[in-house]
């Protein structure tokens, strides 16, 4: 399943995910420190909508931004 955003074209982009532990100075520890790294994704919001595209209603992939924003309307 493609999770692309039809409009925007937006996509699925790399990231880390960081493991902490320990308590902050703020709140009186010694700081934190980092346990560990590993690769994660971030999906965006891909919903399957009836929209209206060039004149005529299609079922398309849209991310929420874009649905939020107005960029398409509903059918």
């Amino acid at each position: 399943m493609s999770r692309v955003c039809q409009i925007c074209g937006k996509r699925p982009r790399a990231g880390r995910s960081i493991a902490r532990r320990g308590l902050s100075k703020k709140q009186g520890g010694i700081g934190l420190r980092t346990t560990g790294v590993s690769k994660r994704t971030f999906l965006p919001n891909i919903q399957s909508a009836r929209i209206v595209y060039k004149g005529s209603v299609k079922k398309m992939k849209v991310c929420a931004r874009c649905l939020k924003s107005g960029a398409v309307t509903k059918a």
